[in-house]
């Protein structure tokens, strides 16, 4: 079993700068990704050419990969990690069978799980989610639908709906739970960093082009099949999101493209017992940590969205001070040198702006309590928003005790997927701060594996059988 100085859990911005950062400073680092290729979600790379060198994230991302594939890091790329002990040892699943390592450090660099708030017709195919359609554009370089409609909130809505229409898809409207005046008030943040504002300038002249309908303080309501082809209702909303009359806009389109936020991902974290808090503003729970990104527990650090929402420009610098600390507790240092501090001033800068974006994109009260209540919550194992309320009623006080009632959450995504709205729903059927009942177990193993895929090629000739034991 090979042990590291570090190990980093994650191959996004954030991960891939703490590791060349550790390794620059001779630090022996593996980094694991379930990914085939470094970059994260935003610097995804294309699995097939295309002609994309005035694409910045594409650059951006190739950068990273390129210092990647030249430092001298142990790549686990396309590894799933499903196991994390409290000596730091990681077993993952990788293209060539079942992979074991130790560390003396750990970097939890793990990015975040997409929000989309449950309405009626959520389930039915060709509705996906944001950060999918960031996929098909970005990596398989396919349109969501020929005719599209994009609704939700935050960045993503120009980024799809801008890379949509520059692919030749149609996109017949953006629905946008946001006023005007919200994104009015993210404009000083905006021009502060001169690069996202060029990006955004981008994504938004197609829109400006094509003159598509953009429907501000309007949420989604209801999808409902109409042959091959998808009717989505949008209404206005208030602030809170919950729609505010009966007025009802039909739509009809091949695919629905939809994103409440961001939540960032803290199984590991809080498997590792490391303390956590929940805040809102940054997307849900996140581990505790101090300015270098050291949590509760000795040796474990976090870094990048996981740590908190404030996107990837501000992960990239945030990775780099991390994995300078990294170094300087292994050699027992001071962190405060020039490097370090010029990364943490970088990452101030950067943060700002991403503040404003998860500001835009945290979950709203009333968007929640909208829901209908036969509406499925858990798709994993169909729980429904009634039947969340009625284990609150019976006496259920937090989500884990809602899991052990319902099985929500005991699919398998183990709640990334609606342990964020089901912790809403039931913290406002008991009337108490959504702190208060607190966020899933995280359990071993990680992400969902086949027992083929872990024990390999075998007979049952080659099971050992031991002795009988002397009577």
């Amino acid at each position: 079993m090979n042990h590291y100085d570090l190990i980093v859990l994650g191959a996004g911005p954030a991960g891939v700068s703490a590791a060349l950062a550790a390794a620059e400073k001779g630090l022996r680092v593996a980094l694991f990704d379930e990914n085939g290729a470094a970059g994260g979600q935003v610097y995804r790379a294309p699995i097939m050419s295309a002609p994309k060198k005035n694409d910045s994230d594409f650059r951006t991302g190739e950068n990273l990969r390129d210092a990647l594939s030249r430092s001298n890091i142990s790549p686990f790329l396309g590894h799933v990690v499903w196991a994390v002990t409290g000596d730091y040892r990681i077993d993952a699943l990788g293209p060539e069978g079942t992979v074991s390592c130790t560390a003396h450090m750990l970097l939890v660099a793990t990015g975040t799980t997409e929000r989309v708030v449950p309405f009626e017709g959520w389930t039915l195919p060709g509705v996906i989610g944001l950060a999918a359609a960031t996929i098909l554009l970005k990596s398989q370089c396919t349109l969501p639908g020929k005719t599209t409609l994009v609704a939700g909130c935050g960045p993503l809505l120009a980024a799809v709906s801008g890379g949509t229409l520059k692919a030749g898809g149609d996109v017949k409207a953006i629905v946008d739970i946001s006023s005007r005046i919200e994104w009015l008030k993210s404009v000083p943040a905006l021009l502060s960093r001169p690069a996202i504002f060029k990006q955004s300038l981008n994504f938004s002249l197609p829109i400006l082009r094509a003159r598509t309908p953009v429907y501000s303080r309007h949420t989604l309501v209801k999808v409902t099949e109409q042959g091959e082809q998808l009717l989505a209702e949008i209404a206005p909303c208030d602030a809170s999101a919950r729609p505010v009359s009966d007025q009802r806009i039909e739509i009809l389109v091949d695919c629905v493209v939809v994103g409440h936020g961001l939540t960032p991902s803290s199984d590991v974290t809080r498997l590792l017992n490391a303390k956590h808090q929940f805040s809102r503003a940054a997307g849900g729970w996140i581990a505790q940590a101090d300015k270098n990104g050291q949590t509760s527990r000795e040796r474990l650090f976090v870094a990048g969205d996981s740590a908190g929402i404030r996107g990837a420009a501000a992960a990239i610098e945030q990775g780099k001070r991390v994995g300078l600390a990294c170094v300087a507790l292994l050699r027992g240092d001071d962190i405060h040198t020039s490097e370090a501090q010029n990364a943490g001033k970088a990452w101030q800068h950067a943060a700002a702006f991403g503040q404003r974006m998860a500001a835009m994109m945290a979950l709203r009260e009333g968007h929640v309590t909208a829901i209908p209540p036969d509406t499925v919550v858990c798709r994993c194992e169909d729980v429904t928003r009634a039947e969340i309320e009625q284990a609150g009623v019976a006496g259920a006080r937090d989500v884990n005790q809602l899991k052990a009632w319902t099985r929500c959450g005991m699919g398998p995504c183990q709640g990334r997927t609606c342990g964020d709205i089901a912790a809403e729903i039931l913290a406002t059927k008991l009337g108490v701060a959504r702190e208060d009942v607190g966020i899933f177990s995280p359990r071993t193993p990680l992400r969902p594996l086949t027992i083929s895929d872990m024990t390999g090629e075998y007979d049952y000739a080659d099971i050992p059988i031991p002795k009988a034991a002397p009577l």
